[in-house]
């Protein structure tokens, strides 16, 4: 009596759509997210072009510009603003390091008829000895300051309540600034270029608005979108039409 053999389990294969809709999915997500990081680096490259261009143009009188609260200047503005520093409200943020070495920036405020606005006179080098707090007295008569006026950024903003020691802040709060001296401070700070002799730094960097790592983002994006067609084309084409049956 012979004995049947067993059957084999039917083999379930998947649907040869599934395979191709993964590969369109993400092939097609990839590249879109290099686009997206394309145009990210062009508006980055349009932010440089509007600073660059402002490098050219002389500096604008800054009782001339529109209110700031109400009618914001330019991105970069080139500004030229005489008034009197208020000495007792100067700060000094912590923790801004310059050519490797610890310091702060003196920032403080300068009354012009018609408003006041924050003034970043520059970076002061740390004493070797922390508990010496540092010391960088504004003038005591007017003076006539040059500089850019830009967007008070992120590093220059703090979350929390803490972090104040005195005229020594980690970080600048808006809202507290304002509170303690007067509300109508604009969202900007004037990073002082013009000279004066009061031992501070102001070789301000240029912005760098990061342009290069969009694009470098964007070549990754499409590399990967790049390599999902491969392999799709390699393990979902060629392999089932070229494998041994």
């Amino acid at each position: 009596m012979s004995v049947a053999p067993p059957r084999r389990g039917r083999v379930r294969r998947r649907p040869a759509w599934l395979p191709a809709l993964a590969a369109l999915f993400f092939a097609g997500l990839t590249f879109w997210l290099g686009q997206w990081q394309l145009g990210r680096a062009e508006e980055k490259r349009a932010r440089q072009a509007a600073f660059d261009a402002a490098a050219t143009l002389p500096a604008v009188e800054l009782a001339a510009l529109p209110v700031l609260l109400a009618n914001p200047p330019p991105l970069f503005s080139r500004i030229r603003v005489t008034g009197q520093y208020v000495s007792a409200y100067q700060i000094y943020l912590d923790n801004r390091p310059h050519a490797g070495r610890p310091g702060y920036h003196v920032v403080v405020p300068l009354a012009y008829p018609g408003g006041a606005v924050l003034v970043n006179r520059g970076w002061l080098a740390a004493a070797s000895d922390r508990a010496i707090r540092p010391e960088a007295p504004p003038p005591a008569t007017p003076v006539t300051l040059e500089g850019w006026l830009v967007p008070a950024q992120s590093r220059y903003l703090e979350l929390s309540g803490h972090g104040v020691e005195g005229p020594v802040w980690q970080n600048l709060s808006l809202a507290r600034y304002r509170d303690w001296y007067r509300a109508d401070l604009p969202d900007r700070v004037l990073l002082q270029t013009s000279a004066a002799r009061d031992g501070l730094s102001r070789d301000w960097p240029r912005p760098d608005f990061g342009i290069e790592r969009h694009r470098g983002y964007a070549a990754q994006w499409f590399t990967m979108s790049a390599a999902i067609c491969a392999l799709y084309a390699y393990y979902g084409v060629w392999r089932r039409f070229h494998a041994p049956r």
